[in-house]
């Protein structure tokens, strides 16, 4: 395949690409479609809810190449601003959700503007400070129920029109949501500003020497994945009708981190494998308690190991693909 590609040029290579992108996004779109048929359909809604909080996340460290161990402070806090203002604001869903998301959004801008300042280690660092500060300003506010959590959120009706206490008119919602934002980061990465995303992190010192404000760059990036996690943690809030300090406490940062690495880092639909294979786990095994974490932990070592790509890398660099 290699050799046919070098013989036509990479016009080809691209198209082959572009075909095999196209491809795989049918099959998604098939497989969300038609899950209710063979699964719960609450399930496929976390599950959807989390892929999109792990393409957020894939969108900074993928292409950017910024490591944040404080993602949970954006989906979090967006779940609870939904979910309060779906209770007890009397907000429609869709306003709920969209107060979730512009309040991540806020919080993205102030947490990356201080973030984006250092690089490595001290970043990712600077970022799970901040997302503790806010865990327990979050366990402490009477506005987020503390310990308890905001619980019994309605999911009230769509424009007025769509009664979302119905699951499968709540999941076809999720779906709409979920691609449209889906096929957003596909076209933010394919863009210009995507390419200029991916040069910075190959080489900053080289795009800053070709003119470019990296550091606005970084902080755009930045508060695109922090809205788009919040978009992610307040549609949750809303499906499953409650919203807790777990959203917003430290594991769930690690969590997305490891959602990404399984299923490929850099990779447009990797997270999306990463969600399904984690919480597909955790549901399977909940019956074992703890040892869920143990489990956890073996199979994302044996990640690292065996696929290093992860899984929908090693599938695309098998296939001489990209994903």
């Amino acid at each position: 395949m290699e050799q046919r590609l070098n013989a036509v040029g990479p016009g080809a290579e691209n198209g082959l690409r572009e075909r095999s992108a196209v491809f795989a996004f049918i099959v998604l779109l098939v497989l969300v479609l038609t899950a209710p048929l063979y699964t719960y359909p609450l399930f496929v809604m976390q599950v959807l809810c989390f892929a999109l909080f792990a393409c957020a996340f894939n969108l900074l460290i993928g292409y950017v190449g910024l490591l944040s161990f404080g993602h949970a402070l954006y989906f979090g806090w967006a779940s609870y601003v939904s979910a309060h203002a779906a209770k007890v604001w009397g907000f429609p869903p869709e306003l709920a959700i969209l107060a979730g998301t512009a309040f991540a959004a806020a919080c993205g801008l102030l947490a990356g503007a201080l973030a984006i300042r250092r690089q490595g280690i001290y970043f990712a660092m600077i970022t799970l400070a901040l997302a503790q500060m806010m865990f327990f300003v979050a366990l402490r506010m009477k506005f987020t129920g503390g310990e308890d959590g905001i619980q019994g959120v309605p999911r009230g009706y769509l424009f007025g029109l769509l009664d979302l206490k119905n699951d499968m008119t709540m999941y076809f919602v999720v779906v709409v949501i979920f691609l449209a934002s889906f096929l957003f980061i596909y076209r933010v990465i394919h863009s210009p500003f995507g390419e200029v995303l991916k040069a910075i992190r190959e080489n900053e010192q080289r795009a800053i020497s070709l003119g470019y404000k990296t550091d606005r760059y970084k902080l755009v990036a930045f508060v695109l994945s922090a809205s788009l996690a919040g978009l992610a943690g307040a549609t949750k809030a809303i499906v499953v009708q409650i919203a807790s300090l777990t959203d917003v406490y430290w594991p769930m940062s690690g969590e997305v981190v490891l959602m990404s690495l399984v299923g490929g880092l850099g990779t447009i639909f990797g997270p999306i494998v990463g969600a399904f294979v984690i919480l597909a786990m955790q549901y399977k095994l909940a019956a074992a308690g703890e040892w869920v974490l143990v489990i956890q932990g073996v199979i994302f070592v044996a990640c690292v190991l065996l696929f290093r790509r992860g899984i929908v890398g090693e599938i695309a660099n098998k296939l001489k693909i990209r994903l």
